[in-house]
C-alpha cells in the first residue's frame, strides 16, 4: 500500500511539472549580438506551488512517505510562499502539516497568507525569533514527544531539495531537442536551486547566479550545503563543480524584497513587452543582471530559470 501512495504522489509531482514549459524571449541588445535567450517557466507549475516550491518539497514529501512518518513540519517567515506551497501540498497526502513561524507575536489571523495557509490545513505554530533561528534548519527524520516527524527546513534548503532542483536543468535540455545550454541564469536566495542547477550542468556550461540579499557569502553558503548533501545517501552522488560557477552580486538593489527606481523601470518595461511576468524580489533582480552583463557574453544560447513568485492563489 505504501509502494502505491508513493507511485500515485510520484505521478502528481510529475503531471504539475509537465506545466513548466520552454520558450525563447528577448531583451533588447540579444539580437544584436546572436544570442538565443531561452525560458524556463517554473512559474507556471501551479498556483499554489509555483517555481521552485515543488522542486524543494518533492523529494522531501517522498522521503516523509517512505519513512511512513506520522507528521511534517516545516519553517517560514510571516509571508513565506515556502509555507503555502506546503500546505497545499498536504492536502493531497491527507497528513498532518505544521509550519513553524517566525514571530511570536503573530497569529493565524495576520495576513491573507497565513490565513490561506490555516484554511489549506496547516496548524501554525509561533516562534520568538531567537528560537525559531535556533531551529529554523531542522531537517530530516526525527522522533519529538513520542512521534516520527519529518523536518523540512526554512525554504526546503536540505539535500532533499538539491536533488528537487537538479531536474529543472535536465527537463529544459529535453525540451529544446536534448541540446544543451553555454549559460544557465538563476535569482538565489538558499543556494538549495543553484546547487542543483550546478550539479546538473555539463562541465561546458556555466552557471550564473545573482543573489538577492546583500551581503550574503554565496560560495560559503554553497559550500556548506553542498558538505550536507554529500553526507546523504540520497544525494552522495551528486557532484559540485564551483568552478564552473559565477557570482553577480552586486544586482539586489538594496537587499531582500527591496527595490530601486531603475529596477521598477526595468520590470515596467519587460512585463510590458508581454512576454511573461516578472516580480521584484527574485526574478527581476536576475533577469535585469543578465541584460546588464549580456554584452559581456560570448556564449550563444543561455538558458533563464523562472523561479516562480507571480501567481496568487486567489488566481487560480
Amino acid at each position: 500500500m505504501l509502494s502505491l501512495m508513493i507511485n500515485e504522489l510520484q505521478q502528481w509531482f510529475e503531471n504539475l511539472k509537465r506545466n513548466s514549459t520552454l520558450h525563447r524571449f528577448q531583451l533588447p541588445t540579444s539580437n544584436k549580438h546572436g544570442i538565443e535567450l531561452f525560458v524556463k517557466r517554473d512559474d507556471l507549475i501551479d498556483a499554489y506551488i509555483s517555481g521552485n516550491k515543488i522542486r524543494k518539497l518533492e523529494h522531501n514529501l517522498l522521503a516523509a512517505q517512505r519513512e511512513a512518518v506520522e507528521q511534517i513540519h516545516t519553517y517560514g517567515g510571516a509571508y513565506s510562499n515556502h509555507l503555502l506551497a506546503s500546505a497545499a501540498v498536504s492536502i493531497k497526502l491527507k497528513q498532518s502539516m505544521y509550519g513553524w513561524v517566525r514571530g511570536e507575536e503573530l497569529n493565524a489571523k495576520s495576513n491573507t497568507l497565513l490565513m490561506e495557509c490555516g484554511k489549506l490545513g496547516m496548524g501554525l505554530k509561533f516562534l520568538k525569533r531567537d528560537l525559531y533561528n535556533q531551529h529554523k534548519l531542522s531537517s530530516g527524520l526525527s522522533y519529538t514527544n513520542g512521534k516520527s516527524v519529518w523536518y523540512i527546513p526554512e525554504g526546503g534548503a536540505n539535500p532533499q531539495g538539491i536533488l528537487g532542483c537538479t531536474e529543472i536543468y535536465t527537463e529544459a535540455v529535453a525540451q529544446n531537442g536534448y541540446k544543451d545550454f553555454d549559460v544557465v541564469v538563476v535569482a538565489q536566495g538558499t543556494t538549495t536551486t543553484s546547487l542543483g542547477i550546478l550539479a546538473s550542468i555539463p562541465k561546458s556550461t556555466i552557471l550564473l547566479v545573482v543573489p538577492v540579499l546583500k551581503g550574503f557569502n554565496t560560495l560559503t553558503e554553497m559550500q556548506k550545503l553542498a558538505t550536507k548533501a554529500k553526507q546523504e545517501p540520497a544525494t552522495a552522488h551528486l557532484r559540485f563543480s564551483f568552478d564552473q560557477l559565477k557570482i553577480l552580486d552586486q544586482y539586489h538593489h538594496g537587499g531582500y524584497a527591496k527595490s530601486s527606481s531603475e529596477l521598477n523601470e526595468f520590470i515596467g518595461k519587460f512585463n510590458a513587452s508581454s512576454q511573461f511576468p516578472i516580480e521584484s524580489i527574485y526574478t527581476a533582480k536576475a533577469l535585469f543582471a543578465l541584460q546588464d552583463q549580456l554584452l559581456n557574453f560570448k556564449q550563444r544560447s543561455i538558458l533563464f530559470i523562472h523561479t516562480g513568485g507571480i501567481k496568487k492563489p486567489t488566481e487560480r
